[in-house]
């Protein structure tokens, strides 16, 4: 096969092997068997079968086995008389603990916090052995124990808040565990918190361009994962996950997330409160164009005065955002809803691929 600028054996390059060899196998991942010929002992030993009515929130059905009902979610196979296949959808959703599955093991989610803003020193570090949606709700509480936060003085008391919205949180953890590719191998989803930020990684590119988070249909490569997880009101599966996180992002008055694309992964950050005036130009333009977005499939536009109330400027400072737009329509991610309009003031804008 070409590799680069030359031509090698395959044997020499065994993940790319593995890919190709998966391409012309039409399997979903879900389907794939982690552990085969278990007994009831042994389902009992691998699997937190009993998480999976507490999130569902129905009793179990009379005269009915949780292996029968594990069997008809996809979540085990039938295999020899009264033994079963556990599929990797069981494995990664109700697994006791994923290093009894093998390759599933590097899987599970880490959470990482670091001293500083760089990756030179480790404060500490937590991995989540369990299935995805067994340690789900521990998994998040987990990572708001050690966001940093801040004191808010309301009428009558004081509380102290994480600084990033739970809910933003939630949404971008969930998608880092669905959306991930799992056929890439020796890593799995993490959560990295630095004092200025929060990085949420998974392995796998995207699907869809970065640019069309907001408004694109939910696509996901783990189809039967995201369907069983929204049903266990993990995620909604409704593409309107990012929505909720840039939502939350501007009502709580946040630099915009960054959503990359690296090389067989995705990451989302999170940035800690920041004043407008160290906002680099990309990232004010980057916040302009989300907010342009979150308007538009609100069935609403972007304006001077909108901007202006999203980062916080004062009404006589409204050059300050007509710059910001300018900027952003000239990285060409905005355009004007009438260009032929002419007044400025009541200019209206749209995103780019509107």
């Amino acid at each position: 096969m070409r590799v680069a600028s030359h031509n090698g054996v395959l044997r020499d390059y065994p993940e790319r092997e593995r890919r190709l060899w998966l391409l012309g196998q039409d399997v979903q991942f879900e389907t794939g068997v982690a552990a085969r010929d278990a007994t009831s002992d042994d389902l009992n030993r691998l699997l937190a079968h009993e998480d999976y009515h507490k999130l569902l929130g129905a009793a179990p059905r009379s005269g009915v086995s949780f292996q029968e009902t594990f069997v008809h979610e996809g979540l085990l196979q039938p295999a020899t008389a009264g033994r079963w296949h556990v599929t990797n959808l069981g494995a990664v959703l109700f697994a006791r603990d994923l290093g009894n599955f093998g390759r599933l093991r590097r899987k599970s989610m880490r959470v990482i916090q670091y001293r500083g803003n760089s990756r030179m020193q480790t404060v500490r570090e937590y991995e989540e052995t369990r299935g995805y949606a067994a340690a789900f709700t521990e998994l998040v509480e987990k990572i708001h124990e050690w966001l940093p936060t801040q004191e808010r003085i309301g009428r009558a008391r004081r509380t102290v808040e994480s600084i990033y919205p739970p809910l933003a949180i939630r949404e971008l953890v969930a998608n880092a565990l669905i959306h991930q590719d799992f056929t890439v191998q020796g890593s799995g989803p993490m959560v990295e918190i630095f004092e200025d930020r929060v990085e949420i990684t998974n392995p796998g590119k995207p699907l869809i361009d970065t640019l069309r988070f907001v408004d694109h249909p939910p696509k996901s490569r783990n189809d039967v994962l995201a369907s069983l997880m929204r049903r266990l009101s993990i995620c909604e599966e409704r593409g309107s996950g990012i929505d909720k996180v840039i939502f939350e992002v501007e009502r709580n008055e946040l630099p915009a997330p960054e959503i990359g694309a690296l090389e067989d992964y995705t990451r989302v950050v999170l940035f800690a409160p920041r004043e407008l005036t160290k906002m680099s130009r990309e990232e004010r333009t980057r916040a302009c164009y989300l907010h342009a977005c979150l308007r538009f499939v609100n069935r609403e536009r972007l304006v001077n005065s909108s901007l202006r109330t999203r980062m916080g400027i004062a009404d006589q400072d409204y050059p300050l955002a007509s710059r910001m737009i300018s900027d952003t329509v000239k990285a060409g991610l905005i355009k004007l809803e009438d260009p032929e309009n002419r007044s400025r003031k009541y200019a209206r804008y749209l995103p780019f691929w509107a």
